[in-house]
């Protein structure tokens, strides 16, 4: 059975719910998969089950010495995975001959555009930062095309934010986790209730979407809100007094508690700006919607054209105060049966086109071919 080293730019304590069913429960089935974290919390070097390690953070430029020293077999390796660290990617390959695995980049998510974004839409000028980024980019790609294969999060991620790699690509997208669905739990009360989970910042834009839920006649709902960002939440609902009643704020501190109160909701919000960022896949909550038969009012785009069919197995909206005012109207039209009914449909639809298990097969034959 071939063998992947998968080292990632994770800490080993955050959530890896991307991760873990992935690398850790599907593709353990098509192959030896070790999964490597860093850590700021620890001096020594940690195997913490047989494919488990964690490494202090001090360690990441000498990472493969470090690894060598405590009896890994480097050479056992077909396949090393970097995620997203450019320099990590860097001193992997230069060990690549010497070793002979294949050496992988994994782009998950452009973070320095992500950041210098969330900057503009706090009105700081980025114009230095673009320059700097622009040369950057061409200064990775060309260390990316010097790798076996590229793993982006889609196609058209990669179309936006990596069109010069010219390597394989291997897409690595979000999934649903077959083995750890939710069941609705359909509640007693008259009213819809709506969830958005995720990050609050101004480059969201989330008071486009309160606005809507302001401007309704229909006062017939509740909104749930899971997020990190719990002061962030609390100072935007204050300036929302006619329905901050309506509105509860959470910070699910686990996966399983994040699904469990997904489950308790009729419908979940994915509704963000039209930017390559967001638009280029497939937000992770979708996911989580409906691993717990949750239907899902998300942003019409190329993208998430591709799996859902609007009034399907989904609704869309446009990111426009107007087209999603009109979309909560219409959702609070609907039954409690029909709103389940779509929840059902968009998960039997995740199952067959976006399901990890599937995902894992594929990529495993994709890198048993290179």
């Amino acid at each position: 059975m071939q063998k992947l080293l998968y080292i990632t730019d994770q800490d080993e304590y955050v959530d890896h719910s991307f991760i873990t069913p992935l690398f850790e429960i599907y593709l353990k089935k098509c192959m030896t998969v070790d999964i490597l974290y860093f850590t700021d919390f620890k001096s020594d070097f940690t195997c913490k089950e047989e494919h488990h390690y964690v490494v202090p953070t001090r360690y990441k430029n000498m990472l493969l010495k470090e690894l060598k020293q405590n009896n890994i077999n480097l050479h056992s390796y077909d396949f090393v995975m970097v995620r997203n660290n450019i320099e990590l990617m860097k001193h992997v390959l230069k060990y690549r001959d010497k070793y002979h695995y294949k050496a992988l980049y994994r782009f998950s998510f452009p973070k320095r555009k992500v950041q210098i974004k969330c900057n503009e839409a706090e009105g700081k000028n980025q114009f230095l930062k673009r320059c700097v980024r622009a040369i950057q980019i061409k200064k990775e790609t060309k260390i990316i095309n010097s790798c076996d294969a590229f793993l982006p999060t889609s196609t058209q991620m990669q179309q936006a934010y990596r069109p010069e790699v010219t390597i394989p690509s291997i897409i690595c997208a979000p999934a649903i986790n077959p083995a750890a669905l939710h069941t609705h739990q359909q509640h007693d009360s008259d009213e819809t209730r709506f969830v958005y989970v995720g990050t609050l910042d101004k480059l969201r834009d989330f008071p486009t979407i309160l606005d809507a839920f302001s401007s309704l006649e229909n006062k017939s709902w509740k909104l749930y809100i899971s997020t990190r960002d719990v002061e962030f939440a609390n100072t935007l609902v204050e300036q929302y007094p006619t329905i901050k009643e309506k509105i509860r704020i959470y910070n699910a501190k686990t996966k399983d508690a994040l699904l469990a109160l997904i489950a308790k909701t009729d419908i979940g919000i994915a509704l963000l700006p039209d930017l390559p960022i967001y638009s280029s896949s497939t937000p992770v909550k979708v996911f989580d919607y409906y691993s717990s038969g949750v239907p899902c009012l998300m942003t019409q785009s190329g993208h998430t054209s591709t799996i859902f069919t609007d009034e399907v197995d989904a609704w869309f909206s446009e990111f426009t105060l107007e087209n999603i005012t009109e979309k909560l109207n219409y959702l609070l039209s609907l039954s409690k049966e029909d709103i389940a009914a779509i929840g059902q449909k968009g998960q039997t639809r995740l199952l067959e086109v976006k399901n990890y298990e599937n995902i894992a097969k594929t990529i495993a034959d994709q890198l048993k071919a290179l």
